[in-house]
């Protein structure tokens, strides 16, 4: 493979994914790789929407929501103002979800902490 070409398995090793993990990227239209005879070869292109599914992913975005972020960073390369300006209210708007599930998560672990101290009370007074 050229510098600017990489195949299935260079691309799985660089990323520490497995091959399925790219068919399956393949599958949702985030990488097209070029096809010599049953040889998949993945460009420059193919490599960055990886890498930036992979991102996403890490970041706890839906498959729908990196597809759409990917697809809007390929169509406006042009307009980097109007990317940026989409990607922030993106990431606010999720930053904002997980704000909200690490709220909940901390009432329900308060509530668990509560439910805790009442059961060991009532242990030591059954003793």
């Amino acid at each position: 493979m050229s510098p600017q070409t990489w195949t299935i398995s260079q691309l799985a090793k660089e990323f520490g994914i497995t091959p399925r993990t790219i068919r399956f990227y393949e599958d949702q239209g985030i990488v097209s790789p070029e096809r010599l005879g049953r040889n998949r070869v993945y460009h420059s292109r193919d490599r960055t929407r990886l890498k930036l599914a992979l991102r996403g992913k890490r970041m706890g975005f839906q498959l729908s929501e990196i597809l759409d972020l990917i697809n809007m960073y390929d169509a406006t390369r042009d307009n980097t103002s109007a990317q940026l300006q989409h990607y922030v209210d993106v990431l606010e708007k999720h930053r904002g979800t997980l704000e909200q599930q690490r709220n909940d998560l901390e009432q329900t672990l308060r509530e668990i902490e509560y439910q805790l101290e009442h059961c060991r009370d009532l242990l030591k007074q059954q003793a």
